[in-house]
């Protein structure tokens, strides 16, 4: 009986694990995480506007585990050893242990590049639901007096192209200005939105960035773009550029690999993710592969996602080929590129596609935001 491991527990780690269990339903598969719960990231941008509460968010995971037969090793990876057939976690009686498999799927997603100076006076919004729930809280508060400037603006990382969450910013962006709006208490509060890319969200497409700034434009929201980020202080964001007060600072800095794979010995792209094909496998090494935002994709575009859905592809190109590995037959399948992307604005939404031959764009409408509910409706109900 094969003894399978899957690291993490979002979109990636959940999918791996269902679709390795389907694959191979006599093996043992042990799915490792620091919590036994699931976050439904995408809607952390509905926290600060009370369309959701952060309890409606968090997915306890008994009963995914128990209708999968699926084993939990709750804690932290703190490395692989062993040519991967070893993950070394952070719950031992002597503050490690090892949990040992016949082939691994990592999934533990990225990290966010936390070195600009003074980012500790800056909320970033998708870190979890308590980052959220700040948001919310300072935004309420704001707003029960005299209002104020909100900075809300993402960074990338410079050796990664891939490495960047800038979605999230402009639902935070969008979402927020349409509150106010609702709340009558608009014209209390400028909004600026800021990015070192002076075509901020780019892998979307030209059409997507024209339509998302000429949506700024008609709100009344302040850009400042272009400009390398220096340092966030208490009151102000500082760029190359120039420097501009904010009351509020949501900036989301640029994702690399987790911190425990930079001295696991796996190789790492410049950027500091892990090196894998299209098949999710990690150069040079037997059955272990790798999905989501922890990994760098040798031969997939520039624009390619890895979050949520793309993860999703990923995670069951990676299962099938791990079990054709296991199986004696080589791993060939490869996954599907696409990025499928909501720009949701609170009472409308924006969908971008994008895969190897075309790029499309849907207008803003009350559609787009009930779509971007319907996707949130189908994956709690997934991994219930």
């Amino acid at each position: 009986m094969a003894n399978l491991t899957v690291i993490g527990a979002g979109f990636g780690g959940l999918t791996a694990a269902r679709a390795l269990r389907r694959a191979a339903p006599d093996a043992k598969i042990t799915l490792i995480a620091p919590r036994r719960e699931f976050v439904y990231a995408p809607s952390l941008i509905w926290i600060p506007t009370k369309l959701r509460k952060a309890e409606d968010l968090v997915l306890p995971l008994d009963r995914f585990l128990r209708v999968n037969d699926i084993a939990f090793h709750q804690g932290a990876v703190s490395g692989i050893k062993d040519g991967g057939r070893t993950v070394v976690t952070d719950t031992g009686p002597n503050g490690t242990v090892d949990v040992a498999n016949d082939g691994l799927i990592i999934a533990s997603g990225g990290r966010f590049i936390r070195k600009l100076a003074g980012i500790e006076n800056a909320i970033v919004p998708c870190s979890g639901v308590k980052e959220a729930q700040d948001i919310h809280d300072r935004l309420h508060t704001m707003m029960a007096g005299d209002g104020g400037t909100i900075a809300m603006g993402f960074g990338g990382n410079p050796n990664e192209p891939s490495g960047v969450r800038g979605g999230p910013i402009f639902e935070f962006l969008f979402g927020i200005d349409t509150y106010l709006r609702k709340q009558g208490q608009r014209d209390k509060f400028k909004l600026v939105f800021f990015s070192p890319a002076p075509k901020p969200g780019i892998r979307m497409g030209e059409k997507a960035v024209d339509r998302l700034l000429g949506e700024m434009a008609k709100r009344g929201i302040e850009t400042h773009l272009g400009h390398k980020m220096k340092a966030f202080e208490a009151d102000k964001v500082v760029t190359e550029g120039g420097e501009f007060a904010a009351d509020l600072i949501l900036f989301m800095p640029g994702l690399t690999g987790p911190a425990w794979v930079q001295d696991a010995g796996l190789p790492l792209s410049s950027g500091g993710m892990v090196q894998a094909d299209m098949r999710c496998q990690i150069k040079g090494w037997d059955k272990t592969y790798v999905v989501g935002d922890s990994g760098s994709y040798e031969g997939g575009p520039d624009w390619m996602p890895k979050q949520a859905h793309m993860a999703d592809l990923q995670a069951k190109t990676a299962a099938k080929n791990l079990v054709a590995e296991l199986s004696g037959k080589p791993a060939e399948h490869t996954f599907k590129v696409e990025l499928v992307c909501i720009v949701d604005t609170l009472n409308s939404g924006t969908m971008v596609y994008r895969d190897m031959e075309r790029s499309r764009l849907l207008p803003m409408s009350i559609f787009g935001h009930w779509l971007k509910r319907m996707f949130e409706s189908h994956y709690l109900r997934a991994f219930r």
